[in-house]
């Protein structure tokens, strides 16, 4: 958005954590397949009316959140999100898994409130599986980790401990036992993420600052790279090197003023696109380096870039002029962690140059006054 402040430490930490509930979508897919097995079976064995509307409203709600993490994860990874988007996919996100949750706790007690032992057993391991996958899910959301695993134990555990068998009782207690540990477990790894994120990024907020854009210079990132490599558990980096199409245009028409006013705006669009631990540089003139640390596989480097373009191509009002500029990324992967920063800039600066030419002379770059 033109003209938008800076967000917070407080507004990046969060929108990091709202990002981490969309990064894996596999467990998921497997809670929806067994969940519906669990169903068929249950209902085979003890057939009722009400386990089939539950169990049915159950594989709808487990469908319906992985059709919503795949709908949305694009977004989440991609896009520059500040708090107010952040919210709206934490809240879609956690409709249906707090309804998916409600109802797998309703679909455990109708299964214990029958009397076969053998589904008990069936549906005890579905719940196990479940609140284990939330925990290590959504364990930077604790407010929707939380009252997912009540709403999925508590409604089974309070028919075992009214059920008079000791065993059952047992289990009860146990099971409560365990919401509990796995709170507060929850809170503590919640606590630790939000500290690790904040001195991540206050460590790129204190770097040496580019004097017109307050990003991190060329030394700057030179210094960091060198501490991260030397601590990241992974060797492997991915480099981003870019510049803006149509900056000269917008210098040329408008004057060096209001081209300084788009550099300060295009880099704090920069900062609310890379990801907690990233680092974003100015090079010089209109040309901009991001790097990514211990990166698992060249999609996640794709996804920045991406993320970068978009943030980049969105309309900007600087002194009451619309103007419209694009960039296009060079990217460059590399695990050897023996080759220097200056040698992988220039290769993605080499990468950037071949997608340039490649794309062609970009399209009209400024909007009129």
């Amino acid at each position: 958005m033109p003209g938008r402040a800076t967000s917070s430490l407080g507004d990046r930490i969060y929108a990091e954590q709202v990002r981490s509930l969309f990064v894996n979508a596999t467990p998921a897919a497997i809670m929806l397949l067994a969940f519906t097995f669990s169903f068929v079976l249950a209902h085979g064995r003890m057939p009722s009316t009400a386990l089939t509307v539950v169990g049915t409203l159950g594989v709808v709600a487990s469908a319906t959140r992985l059709a919503c993490t795949y709908w949305l994860r694009e977004e989440a990874l991609t896009a520059s999100l500040d708090r107010q988007a952040a919210r709206r996919l934490e809240i879609i996100f956690a409709v249906p898994y707090t309804a998916f949750s409600a109802l797998l706790g309703v679909f455990g007690m109708l299964v214990f409130l029958g009397t076969n032992a053998e589904v008990h057993m069936l549906v005890i391991c579905l719940i196990v599986g479940y609140c284990a996958g939330v925990a290590t899910n959504c364990g930077q959301r604790p407010l929707l980790a939380i009252s997912s695993i009540v709403l999925a134990v508590i409604p089974v555990a309070l028919v075992s401990f009214f059920s008079g068998d000791s065993v059952y009782v047992a289990m009860a207690l146990i099971a409560s036992a365990f919401v509990i540990a796995g709170a507060q477990s929850v809170q503590v790894r919640c606590q630790g993420a939000q500290a690790e994120i904040g001195q991540r990024l206050t460590s790129t907020l204190q770097a040496r600052r580019d004097t017109l854009t307050r990003l991190p210079n060329r030394l700057a990132l030179r210094e960091y790279f060198r501490e991260a490599r030397s601590i990241t558990p992974t060797g492997t980096v991915a480099v981003h090197y870019l510049d803006l199409d149509g900056f000269k245009q917008v210098n040329d028409l408008h004057g060096h003023g209001v081209g300084d006013a788009l550099l300060a705006a295009v880099a704090e669009r920069l900062r609310g696109a890379i990801r907690a631990g990233d680092i974003v540089a100015r090079l010089g003139g209109d040309e901009f380096a991001v790097v990514q640390f211990g990166i698992g596989n060249g999609e996640e480097a794709e996804r920045l870039a991406r993320r970068v373009a978009l943030a980049i191509r969105e309309p900007y009002e600087i002194e009451g002029l619309p103007i419209l500029i694009s960039t296009c990324v060079g990217t460059i992967i590399n695990q050897d962690r023996n080759v220097e920063l200056e040698t992988l800039l220039e290769r993605a600066d080499g990468r950037l140059y071949e997608a340039k030419r490649q794309r062609g002379a970009p399209q009209l770059s400024i909007v009129a006054a």
